[in-house]
């Protein structure tokens, strides 16, 4: 090889690393790979350039991203994986040059349409050795690929994998903050002779997970109160989360029992959310007799305060959560009443977990800190003293309080 042509591949491996370097800022991320795909295009000289993703269930590869064959995209075409140049790429786990192409790898209609003569591929490989696609190059007229092109195909892919990872990775936290808070409750309800505040505080560790609370109004001058916590974290955890909710809203309506309700949810989460789990502890106040009854799906039980005393958690049996397996025994409930100048705390295991201490030291502090007081007072104090900068896990806490004034 000349030194020339030696010096212009070089140059061309140093502007595919240019080219995702540059890109990384890009939050957007089918902005991110139209971007890069067009500079590789350039720097191959090639007619079009493409990404397929693998699907979740890693069977099938989707057109995700495409220049200079959109319609792959808008098509939305899907190769199986083994099947096609992409699944051929993809199942021999390297970089690949097709000279010859036959109708047998153009798997999709629009790609014979195009009259696709030559085409290169490498599987995209995140830094942590996780494949999640491939990126394809091809030419219109007979483009004789070499051992370098293939080379810089599989560089590009691994820098596009890289980029890719860390750009989806940004908006997914984005997309998870967006939909979590847009779930958790604006102003709540207003309550005859109570007050009601919450909090909810992402993980330090982890950002958005799973957790929610939620207050709404029943029939009969009712009301709602749920906490929980979906097992898990970032968007999968607050999508579910968010199936979770309006599904309780729905069968809150149709059963006055919180034992009912959350059987039913639990068979919802059952059979269509094999892999979620979730701990909930749903309630129903009713202001008329000031009675609450609540039934507990693997959550912590309430802490109760009253005048004159700190908090005590109340003796509540505890059922599993919704999502390990629908139990022959029936849910139990518990009725307390809440007196003037009482308050009722809800919260997850976020606010009273710290590594390794043990818990009951947590749910020690959390009675030792909620008294006797308005809602807001009581939410203030309890994360001042319980939230510190230890505190690694979501943190969610909802207040019910009969207080007139601070004690």
């Amino acid at each position: 090889m000349h030194a020339s042509a030696e010096l212009s591949a070089e140059e061309r491996l140093r502007r595919i690393e240019r080219v995702t370097d540059t890109s990384l800022a890009n939050l957007d991320v089918n902005g991110l790979l139209r971007d890069i795909l067009a500079r590789v295009r350039e720097v191959l000289g090639v007619d079009m350039a493409t990404v397929m993703l693998l699907d979740p269930a890693g069977e099938e590869l989707i057109a995700t991203a495409a220049v200079g064959l959109d319609d792959a995209v808008k098509q939305g075409v899907r190769m199986p994986v083994g099947h096609g140049f992409a699944g051929t790429v993809l199942a021999d786990r390297q970089a690949s040059v097709f000279d010859q192409v036959t109708d047998d790898l153009l798997v999709s209609r629009a790609l014979r349409e195009r009259g696709i003569s030559s085409l290169a591929g490498a599987p995209m490989v995140t830094s942590s050795g996780v494949t999640i696609g491939v990126l394809c190059v091809g030419a219109f007229t007979e483009h004789a690929f070499t051992d370098h092109d293939a080379r810089l195909v599989q560089v590009a892919a691994d820098r596009i994998a890289s980029v890719s990872q860390v750009s989806s990775s940004r908006a997914e936290r984005i997309a998870a903050t967006v939909l979590q808070h847009s779930l958790l409750p604006g102003k709540l309800p207003e309550i005859p002779s109570a007050t009601m505040d919450g909090r909810y505080v992402g993980g330090a560790d982890h950002g958005i997970g799973g957790d929610w609370y939620d207050v709404f109004a029943l029939p009969g001058d009712r009301t709602g109160i749920v906490v929980g916590d979906v097992v898990g974290h970032g968007l999968s955890a607050a999508v579910v989360m968010g199936r979770l909710r309006s599904a309780l809203r729905a069968y809150a309506l149709d059963d006055d029992n919180p034992a009912h309700v959350l059987h039913k949810l639990d068979r919802k989460v059952t059979h269509f959310e094999s892999d979620a789990m979730a701990t909930v502890s749903y309630a129903i106040y009713e202001p008329a007799t000031a009675r609450m009854v609540f039934s507990l799906a693997g959550h912590l039980p309430p802490v109760v305060a009253k005048s004159g005393g700190c908090g005590e958690l109340v003796d509540a049996p505890v059922d599993p959560p919704v999502g390990v397996e629908v139990s022959k025994k029936p849910r139990r409930t518990t009725e307390i009443e809440v007196a003037p100048d009482s308050v009722v705390c809800f919260y997850t295991d976020g606010l009273v977990e710290r590594g390794k201490q043990p818990i009951d030291i947590g749910l020690k502090n959390l009675c030792g800190a909620v008294t006797c007081a308005p809602a807001g007072a009581v939410c203030a104090t309890v994360m001042n003293e319980l939230v510190t900068e230890s505190s690694n896990d979501d943190v969610t806490l909802l207040v019910l309080s009969r207080a007139t004034a601070a004690v």
